[in-house]
């Protein structure tokens, strides 16, 4: 019997009318659709954003919610990133597709990476599916271009002393989700005497979405910062 492909999907920073024509196209026919959960208790913000996609198709469709909770022990993390790739090899083994459906794009700091390489290894087939970034749509809120003809984008996970070290190499630094440490931020891009443009954007794109001129103070999760420095080194 042939086997299911997985398809990881990217679903964009929050509203579902940034989903691209292939994304919707495969939502509308995929048979199984993984959609993680960071906790038992709330839902999938991935399978929310695609919700109105599926009301189209009358329950014609399985859905998995495996469990990705927000800690930061790879050992027990891989546990729960197994136990998620042996649920869906369940499902391609009896020759059904899985949609692994992520926010932003599958193919940047997404888990899909982490499952897409168990998967792989099994040897199942597997596509990718583009989906806006956070950072791009955060852009596009603010209204704010990214790069101009030769400048450089640094694109930051997490804040640490990697910030300093690599700062004056480039000219706008994309920071992803700032609450986490925001002080050192400030401190750090504070001490580049570069004039500069903050732009901070929470739950991009959502009906919740603020846009802030400057360093944002809430702890929101889903917050980024955007750094346009207007000088060259």
């Amino acid at each position: 019997m042939k086997k299911g492909k997985l398809i990881g999907i990217g679903v964009g920073p929050g509203d579902t009318e940034l989903l691209t024509l292939k994304a919707v196209k495969m939502l509308k026919s995929v048979d199984v659709i993984c959609a993680p959960k960071s906790a038992d208790s709330k839902p999938s913000l991935a399978l929310s954003i695609v919700k109105p996609i599926l009301k189209e198709r009358n329950n014609s469709y399985e859905i998995l919610e495996p469990l990705f909770p927000m800690i930061e022990d790879n050992n027990k993390l891989k546990e729960y990133w197994d136990k998620a790739a042996q649920l869906i090899s369940k499902e391609l083994n009896k020759g059904l597709d899985v949609a692994f459906i992520t926010l932003g794009d599958p193919s940047i700091y997404s888990t899909f990476a982490y499952i897409f390489k168990i998967i792989n290894r099994m040897n199942f087939d597997v596509e990718l599916i583009p989906g806006i970034t956070s950072f791009t749509g955060c852009a596009a809120s603010g209204k704010m271009p990214l790069a101009e003809k030769d400048e450089i984008i640094v694109i930051v996970p997490k804040v640490d002393e990697r910030l300093e070290q690599i700062m004056e190499h480039g000219d706008t630094f994309v920071i992803m989700k700032t609450s986490r440490n925001l002080k050192l931020l400030e401190e750090t891009i504070d001490k580049d005497e570069r004039t500069k443009e903050i732009l901070s954007v929470q739950n991009c794109s959502m009906d919740d979405e603020k846009i802030i001129n400057g360093f944002s103070k809430d702890k929101k999760y889903l917050s980024t910062t955007i750094v346009k420095f207007k000088d060259k080194k």
